[in-house]
Protein backbone atom coordinates (compact mmCIF):
# COMPACT_ATOMS: atom_id res chain seq x y z
CA UNK A 1 0.00 0.00 0.00
CA UNK A 2 1.30 3.77 -0.73
CA UNK A 3 1.00 4.88 2.76
CA UNK A 4 3.15 1.50 4.11
CA UNK A 5 6.15 2.89 2.20
CA UNK A 6 6.36 5.77 4.34
CA UNK A 7 7.06 4.49 7.95
CA UNK A 8 8.18 7.44 9.48
CA UNK A 9 5.26 10.13 9.17
CA UNK A 10 3.21 7.03 10.63
CA UNK A 11 5.32 6.96 13.46
CA UNK A 12 5.67 10.56 13.99
CA UNK A 13 1.60 10.60 14.37
CA UNK A 14 1.54 7.05 16.53
CA UNK A 15 3.74 8.88 19.36
CA UNK A 16 1.79 11.68 19.38
CA UNK A 17 -0.49 9.49 21.47
CA UNK A 18 1.90 7.54 23.43
CA UNK A 19 3.54 11.28 24.26
CA UNK A 20 0.07 12.02 25.68
CA UNK A 21 -0.50 8.57 28.16
CA UNK A 22 3.12 9.17 29.10
CA UNK A 23 2.37 12.92 29.84
CA UNK A 24 -0.69 11.46 31.56
CA UNK A 25 1.43 9.69 34.20
CA UNK A 26 4.03 11.50 34.81
CA UNK A 27 1.46 14.99 35.11
CA UNK A 28 -0.72 12.90 37.96
CA UNK A 29 2.80 11.75 40.17
CA UNK A 30 3.15 15.76 40.58
CA UNK A 31 0.00 16.92 41.02
CA UNK A 32 -1.13 14.08 44.06
CA UNK A 33 -0.73 16.27 46.77
CA UNK A 34 -2.56 18.88 45.08
CA UNK A 35 -5.43 16.04 44.20
CA UNK A 36 -5.19 15.67 48.16
CA UNK A 37 -6.24 18.92 48.94
CA UNK A 38 -8.65 19.61 46.46
CA UNK A 39 -11.20 16.46 46.70
CA UNK A 40 -10.48 16.84 50.86
CA UNK A 41 -9.20 13.87 50.85
CA UNK A 42 -7.61 14.44 54.37
CA UNK A 43 -4.89 11.90 55.13
CA UNK A 44 -6.10 9.07 52.85
CA UNK A 45 -2.72 8.60 51.36
CA UNK A 46 -3.83 5.27 49.85
CA UNK A 47 -6.87 6.83 47.37
CA UNK A 48 -4.51 9.25 45.82
CA UNK A 49 -2.64 5.99 45.22
CA UNK A 50 -5.85 4.43 43.41
CA UNK A 51 -6.01 7.89 40.81
CA UNK A 52 -2.54 6.11 39.26
CA UNK A 53 -2.95 2.70 40.39
CA UNK A 54 -6.44 2.32 38.93
CA UNK A 55 -5.15 3.66 35.71
CA UNK A 56 -2.51 1.14 35.10
CA UNK A 57 -4.36 -1.82 36.23
CA UNK A 58 -7.30 -0.81 33.43
CA UNK A 59 -4.21 -0.27 31.26
CA UNK A 60 -2.41 -3.74 31.88
CA UNK A 61 -5.36 -6.32 32.39
CA UNK A 62 -6.54 -5.94 28.91
CA UNK A 63 -3.34 -5.65 26.64
CA UNK A 64 -3.12 -9.04 25.64
CA UNK A 65 -6.82 -8.96 23.94
CA UNK A 66 -6.17 -6.06 22.33
CA UNK A 67 -2.97 -6.85 20.73
CA UNK A 68 -4.92 -9.49 19.01
CA UNK A 69 -7.68 -7.22 18.26
CA UNK A 70 -5.78 -4.90 16.30
CA UNK A 71 -4.85 -8.33 14.19
CA UNK A 72 -8.32 -9.36 13.49
CA UNK A 73 -9.79 -5.45 12.63
CA UNK A 74 -6.76 -3.32 11.87
CA UNK A 75 -4.39 -1.51 14.45
CA UNK A 76 -5.11 1.83 12.85
CA UNK A 77 -8.81 1.06 13.26
CA UNK A 78 -8.25 0.03 17.35
CA UNK A 79 -5.50 3.12 17.79
CA UNK A 80 -7.97 5.33 16.79
CA UNK A 81 -11.04 4.16 19.07
CA UNK A 82 -8.96 3.83 21.77
CA UNK A 83 -7.91 7.53 21.21
CA UNK A 84 -11.50 8.76 21.41
CA UNK A 85 -12.42 7.08 24.42
CA UNK A 86 -8.73 8.18 26.11
CA UNK A 87 -9.61 11.74 25.21
CA UNK A 88 -13.31 11.72 26.37
CA UNK A 89 -11.89 10.03 29.52
CA UNK A 90 -9.52 13.12 30.32
CA UNK A 91 -12.70 15.20 30.49
CA UNK A 92 -14.18 13.28 32.46
CA UNK A 93 -11.51 13.36 34.81
CA UNK A 94 -11.07 17.32 34.65
CA UNK A 95 -14.94 17.49 35.57
CA UNK A 96 -15.19 14.59 38.26
CA UNK A 97 -14.78 17.35 41.13
CA UNK A 98 -17.47 18.90 40.09
CA UNK A 99 -19.85 16.84 39.01
CA UNK A 100 -23.02 15.48 40.54
CA UNK A 101 -21.65 12.81 42.64
CA UNK A 102 -18.39 13.73 41.70
CA UNK A 103 -15.17 13.05 44.16
CA UNK A 104 -12.46 10.98 44.55
CA UNK A 105 -14.61 7.61 43.76
CA UNK A 106 -15.26 9.49 40.06
CA UNK A 107 -12.00 10.65 39.42
CA UNK A 108 -10.95 6.71 39.86
CA UNK A 109 -13.61 5.44 37.66
CA UNK A 110 -12.75 7.82 35.25
CA UNK A 111 -9.15 6.67 35.12
CA UNK A 112 -10.59 3.38 34.99
CA UNK A 113 -12.33 4.36 31.49
CA UNK A 114 -8.78 6.26 30.44
CA UNK A 115 -6.75 3.46 31.04
CA UNK A 116 -9.19 1.34 28.88
CA UNK A 117 -8.09 3.74 25.96
CA UNK A 118 -4.69 3.53 27.09
CA UNK A 119 -5.04 -0.33 26.32
CA UNK A 120 -6.81 -0.39 22.85
CA UNK A 121 -3.80 2.39 21.72
CA UNK A 122 -0.46 1.37 23.33
CA UNK A 123 -0.26 -2.17 21.14
CA UNK A 124 -0.95 -1.38 18.19
CA UNK A 125 1.80 1.52 17.85
CA UNK A 126 4.47 -1.14 18.40
CA UNK A 127 2.87 -3.50 15.91
CA UNK A 128 2.44 -0.86 13.45
CA UNK A 129 6.34 0.07 13.80
CA UNK A 130 7.22 -4.03 13.92
CA UNK A 131 5.04 -4.47 10.80
CA UNK A 132 6.39 -0.93 8.82
CA UNK A 133 10.21 -1.01 9.72
CA UNK A 134 12.29 -4.04 8.97
CA UNK A 135 14.24 -5.47 11.89
CA UNK A 136 17.64 -4.15 11.05
CA UNK A 137 16.03 -0.12 10.76
CA UNK A 138 14.09 -0.46 13.81
CA UNK A 139 16.38 0.42 16.00
CA UNK A 140 16.00 4.51 14.85
CA UNK A 141 12.19 4.31 15.37
CA UNK A 142 12.34 2.62 18.90
CA UNK A 143 14.78 5.05 19.45
CA UNK A 144 12.56 7.59 18.72
CA UNK A 145 10.25 6.30 21.13
CA UNK A 146 12.97 6.69 23.78
CA UNK A 147 13.44 10.31 23.06
CA UNK A 148 9.42 10.79 23.58
CA UNK A 149 9.52 8.66 27.13
CA UNK A 150 12.51 11.18 27.61
CA UNK A 151 10.61 14.56 26.81
CA UNK A 152 7.65 13.18 28.03
CA UNK A 153 9.64 13.06 31.17
CA UNK A 154 10.33 16.59 31.22
CA UNK A 155 7.43 18.55 29.76
CA UNK A 156 4.68 16.37 32.07
CA UNK A 157 6.20 17.32 35.20
CA UNK A 158 6.82 20.84 34.02
CA UNK A 159 2.88 21.29 32.28
CA UNK A 160 1.63 19.75 35.43
CA UNK A 161 3.33 22.20 37.48
CA UNK A 162 2.79 25.17 35.55
CA UNK A 163 -1.22 24.01 35.44
CA UNK A 164 -1.46 22.92 38.65
CA UNK A 165 -0.12 26.52 40.31
CA UNK A 166 -1.72 28.02 37.54
CA UNK A 167 -5.65 26.81 36.76
CA UNK A 168 -5.99 23.91 38.94
CA UNK A 169 -5.33 20.24 39.20
CA UNK A 170 -8.67 19.36 36.46
CA UNK A 171 -6.40 21.22 34.31
CA UNK A 172 -3.47 18.40 33.81
CA UNK A 173 -6.43 16.14 32.26
CA UNK A 174 -8.49 18.65 29.96
CA UNK A 175 -4.76 19.54 28.69
CA UNK A 176 -5.36 16.09 26.79
CA UNK A 177 -8.23 17.28 24.86
CA UNK A 178 -6.78 19.60 22.01
CA UNK A 179 -3.34 16.73 22.11
CA UNK A 180 -6.38 14.06 21.54
CA UNK A 181 -7.81 15.73 18.79
CA UNK A 182 -4.54 16.42 16.85
CA UNK A 183 -3.41 13.23 17.22
CA UNK A 184 -6.37 11.74 15.90
CA UNK A 185 -6.27 13.70 12.95
CA UNK A 186 -2.77 12.71 12.01
CA UNK A 187 -3.15 9.13 12.51
CA UNK A 188 -6.25 9.24 10.38
CA UNK A 189 -4.22 10.99 7.47
CA UNK A 190 -0.66 9.15 8.24
CA UNK A 191 -1.32 5.77 9.66
CA UNK A 192 -1.52 2.85 6.77
CA UNK A 193 -4.71 0.62 7.14
CA UNK A 194 -2.45 -3.05 7.42
CA UNK A 195 -3.76 -6.66 6.29
CA UNK A 196 -5.67 -8.29 9.15
CA UNK A 197 -5.74 -11.69 10.39
CA UNK A 198 -8.62 -13.80 11.89
CA UNK A 199 -8.38 -14.91 15.51
CA UNK A 200 -10.05 -16.76 17.87
CA UNK A 201 -10.91 -14.92 21.01
CA UNK A 202 -9.80 -16.81 24.03
CA UNK A 203 -12.32 -15.67 26.98
CA UNK A 204 -11.72 -18.29 29.76
CA UNK A 205 -8.05 -16.91 29.57
CA UNK A 206 -8.94 -13.14 29.15
CA UNK A 207 -11.46 -13.70 32.98
CA UNK A 208 -8.60 -15.54 34.35
CA UNK A 209 -5.93 -13.26 33.35
CA UNK A 210 -8.04 -10.18 35.47
CA UNK A 211 -8.93 -11.62 37.85
CA UNK A 212 -5.40 -13.04 39.09
CA UNK A 213 -4.67 -9.21 38.03
CA UNK A 214 -6.98 -7.56 40.01
CA UNK A 215 -6.43 -9.33 43.39
CA UNK A 216 -2.48 -9.94 43.53
CA UNK A 217 -2.42 -5.73 42.71
CA UNK A 218 -5.72 -5.06 45.17
CA UNK A 219 -3.88 -7.12 48.02
CA UNK A 220 -0.23 -5.62 47.85
CA UNK A 221 -2.17 -1.80 47.40
CA UNK A 222 -4.45 -2.06 49.98
CA UNK A 223 -1.80 -4.27 52.64
CA UNK A 224 -0.77 -1.35 54.87
CA UNK A 225 -4.08 -0.34 55.38
CA UNK A 226 -5.14 -3.54 56.90
CA UNK A 227 -2.06 -4.06 58.79
CA UNK A 228 -1.44 -7.27 56.49
CA UNK A 229 -4.49 -8.73 57.93
CA UNK A 230 -7.60 -9.08 57.65
CA UNK A 231 -10.27 -7.21 55.64
CA UNK A 232 -13.27 -8.22 55.60
CA UNK A 233 -14.40 -11.93 57.34
CA UNK A 234 -12.53 -14.66 55.73
CA UNK A 235 -10.89 -12.15 53.64
CA UNK A 236 -7.37 -10.97 54.90
CA UNK A 237 -4.65 -9.80 52.61
CA UNK A 238 -2.57 -12.39 52.25
CA UNK A 239 -5.32 -14.26 51.22
CA UNK A 240 -5.92 -11.87 48.40
CA UNK A 241 -2.30 -12.01 47.28
CA UNK A 242 -2.07 -15.93 47.50
CA UNK A 243 -4.86 -16.51 45.42
CA UNK A 244 -4.26 -13.66 42.62
CA UNK A 245 -1.48 -15.87 41.90
CA UNK A 246 -2.75 -19.01 42.16
CA UNK A 247 -5.41 -17.75 39.39
CA UNK A 248 -2.07 -16.71 37.26
CA UNK A 249 -0.50 -19.66 37.23
CA UNK A 250 -4.12 -21.26 36.21
CA UNK A 251 -3.80 -18.97 33.63
CA UNK A 252 -0.60 -20.08 32.12
CA UNK A 253 -1.28 -23.24 32.77
CA UNK A 254 -4.89 -23.19 30.45
CA UNK A 255 -2.72 -21.19 27.80
CA UNK A 256 -0.86 -24.42 27.62
CA UNK A 257 -3.64 -26.45 27.26
CA UNK A 258 -5.73 -24.23 25.15
CA UNK A 259 -5.73 -26.53 21.65
CA UNK A 260 -7.36 -23.34 19.61
CA UNK A 261 -5.81 -19.99 19.92
CA UNK A 262 -4.68 -19.17 23.43
CA UNK A 263 -4.52 -15.35 24.76
CA UNK A 264 -1.26 -15.81 24.86
CA UNK A 265 0.65 -17.50 22.71
CA UNK A 266 3.29 -19.28 24.95
CA UNK A 267 5.32 -20.19 21.25
CA UNK A 268 6.28 -16.75 21.07
CA UNK A 269 8.83 -17.32 24.44
CA UNK A 270 10.59 -20.09 23.16
CA UNK A 271 13.02 -17.34 21.67
CA UNK A 272 15.39 -16.40 23.97
CA UNK A 273 15.84 -12.67 23.44
CA UNK A 274 11.79 -12.13 23.43
CA UNK A 275 11.52 -13.73 26.96
CA UNK A 276 14.16 -12.12 28.70
CA UNK A 277 12.80 -8.59 27.54
CA UNK A 278 10.04 -9.16 29.06
CA UNK A 279 11.36 -9.66 32.24
CA UNK A 280 13.56 -7.03 31.63
CA UNK A 281 10.84 -4.33 30.33
CA UNK A 282 8.56 -5.46 33.58
CA UNK A 283 11.66 -4.08 35.66
CA UNK A 284 11.65 -1.31 34.08
CA UNK A 285 8.25 -0.85 34.53
CA UNK A 286 8.55 -0.97 38.20
CA UNK A 287 11.32 0.99 38.81
CA UNK A 288 10.36 3.92 36.60
CA UNK A 289 6.78 3.69 38.54
CA UNK A 290 8.50 3.84 42.19
CA UNK A 291 11.15 6.07 42.00
CA UNK A 292 9.53 9.26 41.36
CA UNK A 293 6.46 9.50 44.31
CA UNK A 294 9.21 9.33 46.92
CA UNK A 295 11.33 12.19 45.34
CA UNK A 296 8.18 14.54 44.41
CA UNK A 297 6.68 13.88 48.38
CA UNK A 298 10.36 14.63 49.34
CA UNK A 299 10.68 17.63 47.21
CA UNK A 300 7.30 19.52 47.59
CA UNK A 301 6.59 18.05 51.27
CA UNK A 302 10.25 18.64 53.05
CA UNK A 303 11.86 21.30 51.10
CA UNK A 304 8.24 23.12 50.36
CA UNK A 305 8.58 23.18 46.75
CA UNK A 306 5.55 24.40 44.26
CA UNK A 307 4.62 21.03 41.94
CA UNK A 308 7.04 23.32 39.14
CA UNK A 309 10.00 23.56 40.73
CA UNK A 310 9.83 20.06 42.11
CA UNK A 311 9.32 18.87 38.48
CA UNK A 312 12.42 21.28 36.83
CA UNK A 313 14.35 19.36 39.82
CA UNK A 314 14.07 16.09 37.19
CA UNK A 315 14.39 18.23 33.88
CA UNK A 316 18.42 16.58 33.50
CA UNK A 317 17.17 13.74 33.40
CA UNK A 318 14.38 14.32 30.59
CA UNK A 319 16.73 16.36 28.72
CA UNK A 320 19.80 13.97 28.48
CA UNK A 321 17.31 10.97 27.70
CA UNK A 322 15.57 12.89 24.94
CA UNK A 323 18.60 14.09 23.63
CA UNK A 324 20.64 10.48 23.75
CA UNK A 325 18.05 7.82 22.44
CA UNK A 326 17.76 8.90 19.38
CA UNK A 327 21.71 8.44 19.03
CA UNK A 328 20.95 5.11 20.78
CA UNK A 329 18.72 3.94 18.51
CA UNK A 330 20.70 3.95 15.51
CA UNK A 331 23.64 2.67 17.18
CA UNK A 332 21.75 -0.59 18.10
CA UNK A 333 21.28 -1.49 14.72
CA UNK A 334 24.84 -2.52 14.23
CA UNK A 335 25.78 -2.83 17.73
CA UNK A 336 24.74 -5.38 19.82
CA UNK A 337 21.99 -4.04 22.09
CA UNK A 338 22.47 -5.88 25.02
CA UNK A 339 26.02 -3.51 26.03
CA UNK A 340 23.64 -0.64 25.80
CA UNK A 341 20.98 -2.13 28.10
CA UNK A 342 22.85 -3.65 30.47
CA UNK A 343 25.38 -0.40 31.11
CA UNK A 344 21.88 1.95 30.88
CA UNK A 345 20.72 -0.59 33.82
CA UNK A 346 23.57 -0.69 35.72
CA UNK A 347 23.78 3.39 35.34
CA UNK A 348 19.90 3.88 36.42
CA UNK A 349 20.47 1.91 39.83
CA UNK A 350 23.65 3.63 40.64
CA UNK A 351 21.78 6.61 40.15
CA UNK A 352 18.71 5.92 42.42
CA UNK A 353 20.97 4.74 45.04
CA UNK A 354 23.07 8.01 44.77
CA UNK A 355 19.56 10.05 45.09
CA UNK A 356 18.97 7.69 48.47
CA UNK A 357 22.90 8.44 49.67
CA UNK A 358 22.34 12.20 48.95
CA UNK A 359 18.27 12.89 50.55
CA UNK A 360 18.97 14.71 53.91
CA UNK A 361 16.54 17.72 55.01
CA UNK A 362 18.83 20.47 54.53
CA UNK A 363 21.54 18.80 51.13
CA UNK A 364 21.77 21.57 48.58
CA UNK A 365 18.93 21.30 46.09
CA UNK A 366 22.13 21.87 43.53
CA UNK A 367 23.43 18.40 44.34
CA UNK A 368 20.17 16.53 43.47
CA UNK A 369 20.32 17.50 39.88
CA UNK A 370 23.32 15.20 39.51
CA UNK A 371 21.98 11.93 40.08
CA UNK A 372 18.87 13.40 37.70
CA UNK A 373 21.55 13.89 35.00
CA UNK A 374 23.02 10.53 35.30
CA UNK A 375 19.42 8.86 35.58
CA UNK A 376 18.81 10.63 31.82
CA UNK A 377 21.97 9.01 30.28
CA UNK A 378 20.24 5.15 32.13
CA UNK A 379 17.01 5.89 30.70
CA UNK A 380 18.42 6.71 26.82
CA UNK A 381 20.45 3.31 26.90
CA UNK A 382 16.90 1.15 28.53
CA UNK A 383 14.07 1.91 26.35
CA UNK A 384 14.95 1.25 22.74
CA UNK A 385 17.66 -1.30 22.88
CA UNK A 386 14.90 -3.37 25.11
CA UNK A 387 12.04 -2.89 22.36
CA UNK A 388 13.95 -3.39 19.61
CA UNK A 389 15.46 -6.80 21.15
CA UNK A 390 11.96 -7.77 21.96
CA UNK A 391 10.54 -7.11 18.50
CA UNK A 392 13.16 -8.32 16.29
CA UNK A 393 12.83 -12.11 15.73
CA UNK A 394 8.67 -11.67 15.99
CA UNK A 395 6.86 -13.06 13.36
CA UNK A 396 4.67 -10.74 11.00
CA UNK A 397 1.06 -12.70 12.54
CA UNK A 398 2.02 -12.70 15.57
CA UNK A 399 2.99 -8.45 15.65
CA UNK A 400 0.31 -7.74 17.40
CA UNK A 401 0.38 -10.53 19.79
CA UNK A 402 3.72 -9.73 20.94
CA UNK A 403 3.74 -6.15 20.59
CA UNK A 404 0.50 -7.24 23.20
CA UNK A 405 2.85 -9.77 25.52
CA UNK A 406 5.27 -6.93 25.68
CA UNK A 407 3.31 -4.08 26.37
CA UNK A 408 1.22 -6.05 29.14
CA UNK A 409 4.80 -7.57 30.85
CA UNK A 410 5.60 -3.83 31.16
CA UNK A 411 2.30 -2.29 32.48
CA UNK A 412 2.21 -5.26 35.08
CA UNK A 413 5.92 -3.75 36.56
CA UNK A 414 4.44 -0.69 36.61
CA UNK A 415 1.09 -1.30 38.32
CA UNK A 416 3.07 -3.59 40.92
CA UNK A 417 5.52 -1.09 40.92
CA UNK A 418 2.85 1.74 42.57
CA UNK A 419 0.98 -0.70 44.81
CA UNK A 420 5.01 -1.71 46.16
CA UNK A 421 5.64 1.59 46.65
CA UNK A 422 3.05 3.05 48.16
CA UNK A 423 3.25 -0.02 51.13
CA UNK A 424 6.52 0.78 51.15
CA UNK A 425 6.42 4.08 51.73
CA UNK A 426 3.36 3.84 54.61
CA UNK A 427 5.24 1.23 56.28
CA UNK A 428 8.91 3.27 56.71
CA UNK A 429 6.85 6.55 57.46
CA UNK A 430 5.15 4.25 60.58
CA UNK A 431 8.94 3.05 61.52
CA UNK A 432 10.66 6.50 60.85
CA UNK A 433 8.49 9.49 61.63
CA UNK A 434 8.15 10.57 65.41
CA UNK A 435 4.72 11.55 67.23
CA UNK A 436 3.96 14.87 67.36
CA UNK A 437 3.21 16.63 70.53
CA UNK A 438 -0.74 16.32 70.21
CA UNK A 439 -0.82 13.48 68.99
CA UNK A 440 0.28 13.60 65.47
CA UNK A 441 0.67 10.43 63.30
CA UNK A 442 2.89 9.62 60.62
CA UNK A 443 -0.56 9.22 57.95
CA UNK A 444 -0.99 13.06 58.31
CA UNK A 445 3.16 13.48 57.34
CA UNK A 446 2.12 12.16 54.23
CA UNK A 447 -1.20 14.61 53.66
CA UNK A 448 1.03 16.64 50.98
CA UNK A 449 1.11 19.93 53.26
CA UNK A 450 4.68 20.76 54.56
CA UNK A 451 5.95 19.18 57.70
CA UNK A 452 7.04 20.62 60.92
CA UNK A 453 10.92 20.97 61.43
CA UNK A 454 10.75 18.20 63.70
CA UNK A 455 9.67 15.43 61.24
CA UNK A 456 11.91 16.90 58.31
CA UNK A 457 14.62 14.29 58.98
CA UNK A 458 12.18 11.23 59.45
CA UNK A 459 10.23 11.45 56.34
CA UNK A 460 13.66 12.27 54.58
CA UNK A 461 14.63 8.87 55.83
CA UNK A 462 11.39 7.25 54.69
CA UNK A 463 11.63 8.49 51.13
CA UNK A 464 15.69 7.60 50.95
CA UNK A 465 14.96 3.69 51.94
CA UNK A 466 11.86 3.62 49.55
CA UNK A 467 14.09 4.50 46.91
CA UNK A 468 16.36 1.46 47.22
CA UNK A 469 13.45 -0.67 45.92
CA UNK A 470 13.69 0.24 42.61
CA UNK A 471 17.32 0.83 42.37
CA UNK A 472 17.55 -3.15 43.58
CA UNK A 473 14.75 -3.96 40.70
CA UNK A 474 16.68 -2.01 38.19
CA UNK A 475 20.20 -4.02 38.67
CA UNK A 476 17.62 -7.33 38.64
CA UNK A 477 16.79 -5.97 35.24
CA UNK A 478 20.71 -5.60 34.23
CA UNK A 479 21.06 -8.92 35.22
CA UNK A 480 18.58 -10.10 33.13
CA UNK A 481 19.57 -8.59 29.59
CA UNK A 482 23.25 -9.52 30.09
CA UNK A 483 21.83 -13.22 28.92
CA UNK A 484 20.56 -11.60 25.38
CA UNK A 485 21.87 -13.69 22.64
CA UNK A 486 23.39 -12.28 20.08
CA UNK A 487 20.98 -10.87 17.49
CA UNK A 488 20.17 -12.89 14.66
CA UNK A 489 20.31 -12.03 11.13
CA UNK A 490 17.23 -10.09 9.97
CA UNK A 491 13.95 -12.24 8.30
CA UNK A 492 13.48 -9.63 5.92
CA UNK A 493 14.56 -5.81 4.93
CA UNK A 494 17.16 -4.35 2.84
CA UNK A 495 20.16 -6.59 5.09
CA UNK A 496 18.30 -10.01 4.59
CA UNK A 497 17.80 -8.97 1.05
CA UNK A 498 21.24 -8.16 0.74
CA UNK A 499 22.25 -11.37 2.37
CA UNK A 500 20.03 -13.34 -0.30
CA UNK A 501 21.65 -11.59 -3.10
CA UNK A 502 24.92 -12.55 -2.12
CA UNK A 503 23.76 -15.94 -1.65
CA UNK A 504 22.49 -16.59 -4.78
CA UNK A 505 25.21 -14.85 -6.84
CA UNK A 506 27.94 -17.05 -4.77
CA UNK A 507 25.59 -20.23 -6.39
CA UNK A 508 25.26 -19.26 -9.17
CA UNK A 509 29.46 -18.28 -9.27
CA UNK A 510 29.86 -21.88 -8.18
CA UNK A 511 27.49 -23.91 -10.76
CA UNK A 512 28.82 -21.85 -13.35
CA UNK A 513 27.37 -19.61 -15.97
CA UNK A 514 27.14 -19.56 -19.71
CA UNK A 515 29.24 -17.45 -21.25
CA UNK A 516 30.81 -17.40 -25.12
CA UNK A 517 34.69 -17.83 -25.31
CA UNK A 518 37.47 -16.53 -23.20
CA UNK A 519 36.22 -13.06 -23.51
CA UNK A 520 33.53 -13.43 -21.05
CA UNK A 521 32.97 -10.88 -18.61
CA UNK A 522 30.36 -9.76 -15.68
CA UNK A 523 27.65 -8.23 -16.65
CA UNK A 524 27.07 -5.10 -18.18
CA UNK A 525 25.11 -2.43 -16.43
CA UNK A 526 22.61 -2.06 -19.20
CA UNK A 527 21.51 -5.81 -19.15
CA UNK A 528 18.16 -6.57 -18.15
CA UNK A 529 18.63 -6.73 -14.25
CA UNK A 530 16.59 -9.99 -12.96
CA UNK A 531 15.75 -8.46 -8.95
CA UNK A 532 18.32 -8.12 -6.46
CA UNK A 533 19.85 -11.84 -8.03
CA UNK A 534 22.00 -9.37 -10.60
CA UNK A 535 25.52 -9.40 -10.92
CA UNK A 536 27.68 -6.12 -10.60
CA UNK A 537 29.12 -5.14 -13.70
CA UNK A 538 31.38 -2.63 -15.59
CA UNK A 539 30.13 -0.47 -18.25
CA UNK A 540 30.53 -1.11 -21.73
CA UNK A 541 33.42 0.68 -22.47
CA UNK A 542 35.67 -1.58 -20.47
CA UNK A 543 35.17 -4.29 -23.49
CA UNK A 544 37.48 -4.79 -26.03
CA UNK A 545 37.40 -3.32 -29.29
CA UNK A 546 34.87 -5.67 -31.31
CA UNK A 547 33.66 -7.85 -28.29
CA UNK A 548 30.61 -8.31 -27.75
CA UNK A 549 28.58 -8.39 -24.60
CA UNK A 550 28.66 -11.73 -22.86
CA UNK A 551 25.64 -14.20 -23.26
CA UNK A 552 25.21 -15.04 -19.15
CA UNK A 553 22.42 -15.94 -16.94
CA UNK A 554 21.96 -12.42 -16.35
CA UNK A 555 22.43 -10.81 -19.32
CA UNK A 556 20.29 -9.25 -21.84
CA UNK A 557 19.54 -10.27 -25.75
CA UNK A 558 22.51 -8.22 -27.89
CA UNK A 559 20.81 -5.87 -29.80
CA UNK A 560 21.47 -5.62 -33.80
Amino acid sequence: MEKELKPWPALWALVIGFFMILIDTTIVSVANPAIMKGLDLGTDYNSVIWVTSAYLLAYAVPLLITGRLGDRFGPKNLYLVGLVIFTLASAWCGFSGVMPGGGIGMLITARVVQGLGAALMTPQTMAVITRIFPPDRRGAAMGLWGAVAGVATLIGPLLGGVLVDGLGWEWIFFINVPVGVVAFVLAARLVPKLPTHSHSFDILGVVLSAVGMFLLVFGIQEGGTYDWGTITGPITVWGLIISGIVVLIAFVVWQAFNKKEPLLPLKLFRDRNFSLSNAAITTVGFAVTCMALPLVFYYQTVRGLTPTESALMLAPMAIFSGVLAPFVGKLIDRINPRYFATIGLLLFATSLFWYSRLLTPDVSIWWLLAPSALLGIAMSGVWGPISTTATRNLPMNQAGAGSGVFNTTRQVGAVLGSASIAALISSRLAVDLPKAPGGATPSEAAAGTELPTFLHAGFTQAMSEALLLPAAVALLGALIVVWWEKPKPPAWGPRADAAAAGATAAGASAAGAVTHGSHAAPVPVDAVVHGSHAADAPPLTDLSEGEEPPHGIHAAPVAD
